[in-house]
């Protein structure tokens, strides 16, 4: 999350600096008037230094109210203990005091308050008096703190504008980032989920295929039946990887509403399916037995994950360890874990140089993960290899007994 920034205040652009640059200056202009009348009052011959000193004095004033907002307390004392020989500084005093105020930083903010109270009070009793009145003296300051708390309570107010603004505006560009991530994320994981899904499908059939085609180049001893028995099925392992590319690109194009339930699209395979899984690797000629003790039906997710782990079993055999045994060993009930192991020998000959895509083990790991299940693999001491998924098997409620 990031940090707020020191200041909530916007950049000035430079009519907004024109605009109150002028004002300051023109209320100075109007409290100098003021004290020229009072002045006249008393004597007709003004002092030069009012007449030369005290305007200069307020242009410079003026001119610092620029820097108001980079050093903001060194620009309020320097222009505030100026306004005691200037009135034409009062502007810009009044100017510098309200920016301090935005910044809501009550410490500085009130001891600049007063020292504004104290440098007027200063300046109408001994640098320029006033004739004396029916006024009691305690009204110059009640008349000085009502007029210094109303520039603060402005301050105060542009200030909490500002932050509140600045608060929406981070807000809404925070949301507008996590919608990014949200989206990023997403896309992700759909990519994870696509790979998943076509490597399951079609590894199966491609090992197939690569491997007895692979066969007929270097088997010279094969019969013309035998030839054409491994040509056949590999044009049927073929067919059937199209098919079930088409059937997996079928599901990844479904709708949104559909892709958001968590009942697996057809033909999505279950654990009924995996007797016909290990007929097909028979068929081409690997030695697999199978051990299913399950009674009861398992979900649905859960049924294809443990297909799909067992099909990754068998693929990863047919690749790494030809003329090995293969055992699939399916145990578990409800309300228990549901174990698929499958392991196979070290390999009897040797194999043949299919690539491997390295990402098989890792999606049946997020498939495993994704149930809540987990997933170890590894060799044995034997030489072979070991597959086993462990994942969960709710219990059967009242209702589905």
């Amino acid at each position: 999350m990031p940090s707020a920034p020191l200041s909530s205040a916007p950049p000035l652009r430079p009519w907004s600096h024109a605009w109150r640059l002028a004002l300051a200056a023109a209320i100075g202009a109007l409290a100098w008037s003021t004290a020229r009348g009072e002045l006249a009052s008393i004597d007709d011959t003004l002092p030069r230094w009012f007449l030369i000193g005290d305007p200069l004095i307020g242009v410079v004033c003026v001119a610092l109210t620029l820097w108001r907002r980079k050093y903001p307390v060194t620009i309020a004392a320097v222009v505030t203990l100026a306004s005691t020989v200037s009135v034409t500084s009062n502007g810009a005093a009044a100017l510098v005091l309200c920016s301090l105020a935005t910044r809501r930083r009550y410490p500085e903010t009130i001891a600049m308050a007063i020292v504004s109270v104290a440098t007027g009070l200063l300046t109408e009793n001994l640098i320029y008096p006033k004739q004396t009145g029916p006024q009691p003296n305690w009204s110059d300051v009640v008349i000085l703190t009502a007029i210094v708390a109303a520039i603060v309570a402005i301050g105060f107010a542009v200030g909490a504008r500002r932050d509140l603004v600045w608060s929406l505006r981070w807000r809404a560009e925070t949301a507008e980032r996590e919608q990014h991530a949200r989206a990023a994320e997403a896309r992700l994981l759909e990519r994870h989920r696509i790979a998943r899904e076509m490597h399951d499908v079609l590894a199966h059939r491609i090992s197939v295929v690569a491997m007895h085609a692979g066969a007929l180049g270097f088997r010279t001893d094969l019969t013309r039946e035998q030839t054409a028995a491994t040509a056949k099925t590999i044009a049927e392992n073929a067919h059937l990887a199209l098919q079930e590319l088409r059937e997996v690109l079928g599901v990844l194009r479904a709708s949104d509403d559909t892709a958001l339930t968590d009942t697996p699209e057809p033909p999505q395979p279950t654990l009924a399916d995996l007797a016909r899984l290990v007929d097909e690797a028979r068929s081409a000629g690997m030695d697999v037995s199978i051990s299913n003790t399950t009674t009861a039906d398992l979900p649905a997710t859960s049924a294809r994950t443990a297909y799909r782990i067992a099909q990754e079993g068998l693929t990863n055999a047919r690749k790494h360890s030809p003329g090995a045994t293969v055992l699939v060993r399916i145990d578990g009930g409800p309300g228990q874990d549901l174990i698929v192991d499958v392991g196979n020998s070290a390999p009897r000959r040797p194999g043949f140089a299919i690539p491997s895509s390295g990402y098989g083990l890792l999606g049946l790991t997020e498939r495993a993960e994704l149930v809540g299940g987990t997933l170890d693999y590894g060799p044995d001491a034997d030489g072979g290899f070991r597959l086993r998924a462990v994942l969960p098997w709710p219990a059967l409620t009242t209702s589905d007994r």
